[in-house]
């Protein structure tokens, strides 16, 4: 938390490149199935939630951008292309949102509201009814797992990434 008591939210990018910090209250976490979302996240939807008037800083890097459209950019990371942000027109209700996957703690912003549902694929209501297996489940089948060294950035901010062995 900091001072003021004003919620603090920290996340980034795969690889540490990108850092991002939130002070202040967010916006309702939403999810988006509108076509420019399932392709600027490669997934079959984008989960978001607004900044609105917290205050947003970038700690380290900072994103590239696309122009997805004629109002809006799309924030990625530069070196590893993981989603990090969708840009409106400030003026707008949306604002900058962030990436929910990208955050320390995406737990803790559960989605409320659904947008773009006429691009809803047919299926994603039902994922939940398909089996589940754990990462390591299958892992005689899947050998590399057995030694498989993440260098993915921690959920929590370091002073320099990555680890110099890891160069």
């Amino acid at each position: 938390m900091s001072l003021d008591n004003e919620p603090v939210y920290t996340g980034g990018c795969q690889c540490g490149a990108v850092r991002f910090r939130v002070e202040g209250a967010l916006g309702d976490p939403s999810i988006c199935h509108c076509r420019m979302c399932q392709k600027a996240f490669g997934s079959f939807y984008a989960p978001l939630v607004s900044v609105r008037d917290a205050k947003l800083e970038w700690p380290r890097g900072e994103p590239k951008r696309f122009q997805s459209s004629n109002h809006v950019k799309r924030g990625f990371c530069a070196e590893c292309g993981t989603p990090l942000t969708f840009e409106a027109p400030h003026d707008s209700f949306d604002g900058v949102a962030l990436a929910i996957g990208a955050f320390d703690h995406p737990e803790e912003l559960a989605p409320r509201i659904q947008w773009g549902t006429e691009a809803k694929l047919p299926y994603v209501d039902t994922l939940h009814q398909l089996p589940g297996q754990e990462t390591m489940a299958d892992a005689d089948s899947t050998p590399y797992l057995k030694d498989l060294v993440s260098y993915q950035h921690p959920d929590h901010d370091t002073g320099k990434w990555p680890p110099k062995e890891w160069k």
